[in-house]
């Protein structure tokens, strides 16, 4: 995704954040959300909300978006629903722009802290692996038959492996370090507003705020070219949350004929100020666009493609330093362009009667990063709803 077309995707969001009528409470989610290196935040949320919302044939509406798309349904006055979704992600090797790096040549990249007491003249700590998992419980209610409210409450964990370098130059490995970081993410409250609908075409407004819940001071013990450990704040996507209150505004487009259901959706994410620490995230747009077949009256299949931007980090964290590109805000951020593979599943009897299970797979097909950074490989979405 180009520059420009990232610029006009964030412009449309924020003037969806300002439309009148659209400010009612709000998707990697976009990551989103998971945080991810060069990418920023992005698991999503819940995922798609219309169990019960019925189409002109009596029905369930045969064009169910994809569980990755947060927003593209509202459910009727006085319904309610819980649900949960597991989100896992897994990140190896680096990547710097539209380039693969290896380790050794990540150490030739100057240190932006070089200078400092004790710090090497280029980077000596290397990320080699990350894998991110998180646990999504959520709670979605019609408060009418063209609001729907939901909340949501993230609980994360992330694991990354770094290769240390001996010493202030060379390709000489001095050993590996793993930290983790685990706790409650950002909480969202967010609204749907029925913008039109007719027969299986609709379109919503969305916009959500995320509280800052999630830790941005968290630790772990790393091991210096000095052959020294220290304890101290890690990089900026080994935190939890963002540290700032966030708008998530989205405007999402559905219809269908027969079995065929398609849709698109444009988002954004809308830091609002900065944080305790000195920084805040880069703002975030994102593009997608769906087509889905109902192969049986209880299965749907879809298919995906999103475009994303995220911005560079604006400040820094001074507690936030070292010679590792995890700690450079610059590098923080980038475009990317993701495929998903997903199914969502309606048992019409048995114990799951009433229940819906969902699977989205999502695998990168192009990623621009503003740093040596690691790249994804792979991304997972679980999701159960019931409704009440």
């Amino acid at each position: 995704m180009t520059r420009p077309l990232s610029a006009l995707i964030l412009s449309a969001a924020l003037m969806l954040g300002a439309a009148p009528g659209m400010a009612q409470m709000m998707h990697d989610h976009n990551d989103h959300q998971m945080m991810e290196p060069g990418t920023g935040d992005r698991m999503g949320g819940p995922g798609d909300h219309g169990g019960h919302h019925r189409g002109h044939h009596g029905g369930h509406h045969h064009g169910h978006g994809p569980i990755g798309v947060m927003g593209n349904h509202v459910m009727p006055r006085g319904k309610f629903m819980l649900s949960y979704r597991f989100g896992r992600m897994e990140m190896s090797g680096l990547r710097f722009g539209t380039n693969d790096l290896s380790a050794d040549r990540a150490t030739n990249i100057p240190n932006r802290f070089a200078g400092m007491p004790g710090m090497p003249p280029t980077l000596r700590v290397i990320p080699h692996e990350m894998s991110m998992t998180m646990h999504m419980f959520g709670a979605i209610y019609g408060a009418t038959d063209r609001l729907t409210l939901m909340a949501m409450l993230p609980y994360v964990r992330k694991d990354m492996t770094m290769i240390t370098y001996q010493g202030p130059t060379g390709t000489t490995v001095l050993g590996r370090s793993k930290v983790s970081t685990e706790g409650l993410g950002d909480i969202r409250i967010a609204g749907t507003y029925g913008l039109y609908n007719a027969g299986r075409t609709s379109l919503t407004a969305t916009l959500g705020l995320s509280l800052p819940t999630g830790s941005i001071t968290e630790k772990g013990r790393m091991l210096s070219p000095m052959n020294m450990r220290h304890t101290r704040r890690l990089g900026y996507n080994m935190q939890l949350g963002s540290g700032t209150f966030d708008l998530y505004p989205a405007l999402s487009y559905q219809s269908g004929k027969g079995k065929t259901g398609w849709g698109g959706q444009v988002s954004g994410i809308i830091r609002l100020g900065e944080n305790d620490e000195g920084y805040a995230r880069g703002n975030e747009a994102a593009l997608t666009a769906w087509i889905s077949y109902r192969a049986a009256p209880w299965v749907s299949l879809s298919g995906r493609i999103e475009g994303r931007h995220v911005g560079k980090i604006d400040g820094i964290d001074r507690q936030i330093m070292g010679p590792a590109p995890g700690a450079n805000p610059d590098f923080i951020g980038g475009d990317s362009v993701t495929l998903f593979a997903g199914a969502d599943f309606s048992p019409q009897r048995g114990a799951l009667k009433g229940h819906r299970i969902g699977l989205e797979i999502g695998v990168p097909v192009y990623e621009d990063l503003n740093g040596p950074m690691l790249r994804r490989d792979w991304q997972l979405a679980l999701a159960w709803r019931k409704g009440f």
